[in-house]
């Protein structure tokens, strides 16, 4: 196996034994830092402090990253076509900032025997957004709803 000196210069390749036991004289341990490469590597360091310095990178990355919200619009069967516009709107700047929108379209009473308006009005909402959107997810029907994921291109 490789073996990396704690100060990060390459020792050489030795072998399991005699890299355990440069780790014990220097009152360290060896770790193996990529089992997949050829031939394995490992570090000789300080794992508690290794495994701090893992961690508290790990929540930095974390912190730093933004996780895209997934906003969700209610549309029902019978709405009109101005206040559509306006949830389009909407939608459009969800999709502008950068979000993924779920949109579901709720039936209510009776329009369960006509599922297949649900699916125009879908059809209708995907066009009206115009080109620059893709279906991630495409119309499902679940129990009284009808959802679909758009997001921009």
């Amino acid at each position: 196996m490789r073996v990396i000196g704690e100060d990060g210069r390459v020792i050489g390749v030795l072998s399991r034994a005699e890299a355990l036991s440069q780790a014990q004289n220097a009152g360290k341990d060896l770790v193996e830092v990529s089992p997949e490469a050829s031939p394995p590597v490992a570090k000789i360091v300080d794992w508690g402090k290794y495994n701090y310095q893992r961690t508290k990178q790990a929540q930095k990355s974390r912190a730093k990253s933004k996780p895209l919200d997934l906003k969700q619009m209610r549309v029902g069967l019978k709405i009109g076509a101005h206040d559509l516009e306006v949830k389009l709107r909407k939608v459009t700047g969800f999709l502008e900032a950068g979000h993924k929108v779920k949109i579901t379209v709720i039936y209510r009473g009776r329009e369960l025997a006509h599922k297949e308006l649900g699916f125009k009005m879908a059809e209708r909402v995907i066009n009206d957004l115009g080109d620059g959107i893709v279906v991630d997810q495409p119309p499902q029907f679940a129990g009284r709803q009808l959802n679909f994921v758009v997001r921009r291109k």
